[in-house]
């Protein structure tokens, strides 16, 4: 009978890759140490690598780096609040001044 397989969090990933990187213990302690294969490390090693530049882009989607980033779902919800603004002050004067433009019919 097999047993079920283990599932792990991209945090826990992203620890033993980061312990493969740093080279101070070898493939076969590590696997030991986490208890997984040693195949399984480099390619969790692997894809923390290939995914590691996507830290330093930045454009359209991507925050750049600072406190201050806004995202572009965020720089797009800002844009939609100002929208709705600007339609609240058209319907606020429209309501003000319809009374007079219904006198002047």
């Amino acid at each position: 009978m097999k047993g079920s397989r283990r599932k792990f969090t991209p945090a826990f990933k992203a620890k033993v890759a980061i312990e493969a990187l740093k080279e101070r213990s070898t493939l076969a302690e590590l696997a030991e140490k986490f208890e997984l294969h040693p195949n399984q490390i480099s390619q969790w090693k692997q894809e923390f690598i290939a995914g590691s530049e996507q830290v330093f882009e930045t454009g359209k989607g991507k925050s750049t780096t600072g406190p201050d980033a806004v995202t572009a779902s965020e720089a797009e919800l800002q844009q939609l609040y100002a929208k709705i603004g600007q339609l609240q002050m058209e319907r606020d004067f429209l309501k003000k001044n319809l009374a007079r433009w219904d006198h002047l019919k």
